[in-house]
């Protein structure tokens, strides 16, 4: 599933740093410093990048459309 470009809860914009955050994940650091650095504070920003997960570098779209 594509990165939403706003968090659900605040309306910030998160999707613009999305893609550093994988990259910088995919090279072995750890979420929160990543968070951190890139000054995503509130708790509900946090959980947008939590909650998206992507397995193997495969977007998890095909699997979610299984669940209509």
């Amino acid at each position: 599933m594509m990165f939403p470009v706003r968090c659900f809860s605040c309306g910030t914009v998160v999707s613009e740093v999305y893609e550093e955050y994988h990259e910088r994940l995919s090279n072995g650091e750890k979420p929160d410093d990543i968070l951190d650095d890139l000054q995503i504070t509130k708790y509900c920003c946090r959980r947008m990048f939590a909650s998206h997960r992507l397995q193997n570098n495969k977007d998890l779209f095909d699997d979610v459309m299984e669940y209509k």
